[in-house]
């Protein structure tokens, strides 16, 4: 038997494999076809690659970046909240709420990126957090 909570935990690993995936998939043609080398690239930086490539290429790595941030929360909250016996139920729809705002959140960066959505998306997503985060403390408390 394992807590529900922990299916929308590997949702979000498997869509950030998939933001990572099309990354690759549009950073490097666009990398060739502005005569960037990696080969004789060294110790570059993000702002780097936010110069030499067009935006629209650059937002999806900036959401992959972003799923490397407070996701990991996300994760951790989780694995309290699975590990305490109190992840499922109300937890596990708060978890795939956050799960479903983060890929809404990275869909509009990785299109249109039209600033006003992703503030909604995640703004929403972290109240869903905090409110993972609440219940983790009173199940460990």
């Amino acid at each position: 038997m394992h807590s529900e909570i922990l299916r929308p935990m590997v949702v979000l690993i498997a869509w950030t494999l998939v933001m990572l995936g099309w990354t690759l998939a549009t950073r490097l043609p666009a990398m060739k076809a502005a005569g960037v080398d990696m080969r004789t690239l060294v110790g570059t930086k993000a702002a780097d690659a936010d110069r030499a490539l067009p935006p629209h290429i650059q937002w999806k790595a900036h959401n992959h970046n972003h799923l490397m941030e407070q996701p990991t929360l996300f994760y951790a909250v989780c694995a309290v909240l699975a590990l305490s016996g109190t992840g499922d139920g109300v937890n596990a729809w708060l978890a795939w709420g956050y799960v479903g705002l983060r890929i809404a959140h990275s869909l509009v960066q990785a299109t249109n990126n039209r600033v006003r959505a992703r503030f909604l998306f995640f703004m929403l997503s972290s109240l869903m957090l905090v409110t993972l985060t609440l219940h983790a403390a009173l199940a460990v408390f």
